[in-house]
């Protein structure tokens, strides 16, 4: 896909996967970019995370971010810090940038090997001249176990674009787990702005995803403007909650070993935070993403699952439905159950819940729990 004006892109096979892969990717402006970071919250965290902290918390614009794939770089102890430096080093000084700063770094693989940024350091010449207006390699180049790309764009009133780019298949739940999402624009919103949407944005979406109940160490999502066009603040903020939403149904649909996205939708909640949290409750059980699996129309795991996501207290009037269909209503509700199994084999399983409490609303979005996915992670470093 075309970046939006004022960015740049590549990625390239530096050589950091076993497999030959493209591992290495660059998004560049020459100019200073507006950005704004939400990262994960667990405790253990990559380098890569702690440093794009500490230059967010700084206020001072970027130029772009370095990520790597196959290699996590993190629990790698001090030698992981100086070569999360050096990587971004190295690639800054080839991009002529006055200060290393000025470039965001990101990492993504396996936890605990050290980066070989002696690797990266002979491929940076070939990533570097590699720029240009084409994400394609880049979106390549940040991928671990995914089975492909993941890019959304949109496009706005009075000609500016968005751009969401993201990476992520396994170790993810909700708090920004095991994925990588990079969102560009050219249009002219302010720094100041940025960073007050965007965290509203990964609540609504990326933290509102979940495959396998993982949290991981190395996760971020980086939203960058180049300033380049004016644009309807509104219309910014509408264009970026649905790229955002749509990368996080991507993810979903491609978690590892997946056959079925689920999105589960929840009405009727005291707020929208509790219906968040029905929603996310019930597409994070692993029994009902194994139910899904089989399509069996299992609504009892739903409302269990429900039960003990403290968003319900009476259940005399809440509704739950699969593919369009009530299968409960504060008790028991007669439904084919062999018709409604076929229903649930489509590449897509929605799941409603009416909690009738109030007028919150929210969505979740998972996949359902496939033998693949044990293959995987169990030969995923050997």
């Amino acid at each position: 896909m075309k970046v939006p004006l004022g960015f740049e892109a590549a990625g390239v096979t530096a050589g950091l996967k076993p497999s030959g892969r493209t591992d290495l990717g660059l998004i560049y402006s020459p100019r200073p970019l507006a950005w704004a970071l939400m990262s994960t919250t667990n405790i253990v965290k990559a380098p890569c995370v702690s440093r794009n902290r500490a230059r967010f918390t700084s206020g001072l614009p970027v130029h772009g971010i370095v990520v790597n794939s196959g290699n996590a770089n993190c629990a790698t102890g001090e030698r992981g810090i100086w070569d999360n430096e050096d990587m971004a080093g190295v690639v800054a000084s080839a991009l002529s940038l006055q200060r290393v700063q000025d470039l965001l770094t990101a990492s993504t693989g396996v936890i605990g090997q050290p980066l070989q940024v002696d690797v990266i350091r002979q491929a940076t010449p070939a990533l570097t001249a590699a720029l240009g207006t084409d994400s394609d390699a880049f979106a390549e180049a940040i991928l671990t176990t995914d089975t492909g790309t993941k890019q959304v764009s949109a496009s706005l009133a009075g000609g500016g674009s968005i751009l969401g780019i993201a990476k992520g298949s396994g170790m993810i739940h909700p708090s920004m787990a095991t994925m990588l999402a990079f969102v560009l624009t050219d249009a002219d919103i302010d720094q100041e702005t940025l960073r007050e949407l965007w965290p509203g944005v990964v609540k609504r979406t990326f933290n509102q995803l979940t495959v396998d109940g993982d949290t991981s160490t190395n996760d971020m999502a980086v939203l960058m403007s180049s300033r380049q066009l004016r644009v309807d603040r509104q219309a910014f903020a509408s264009g970026l909650l649905a790229v955002a939403t749509e990368l996080a149904r991507k993810i979903a649909r491609d978690g590892e070993g997946a056959s079925r996205l689920i999105t589960v939708r929840a009405t009727g909640a005291r707020s929208d935070e509790e219906a968040r949290a029905a929603a996310r409750t019930v597409a994070g059980s692993l029994l009902v993403k194994a139910a899904v699996h089989g399509a069996d129309p299992n609504w009892g795991r739903i409302l269990a699952a429900l039960g003990r996501s403290g968003a319900v207290s009476d259940l005399a009037n809440v509704r739950i439905a699969l593919q369009a269909e009530l299968v409960y209503q504060g008790e028991v509700v007669a439904f084919d159950a062999a018709r409604l199994s076929e229903k649930l084999r489509a590449d897509e399983v929605l799941i409603e819940l009416d909690l009738a409490a109030g007028d919150g609303t929210g969505e979740a979005w998972g996949c359902d729990l496939t033998p693949e996915y044990v293959h995987i992670n169990a030969d995923y470093t050997t």
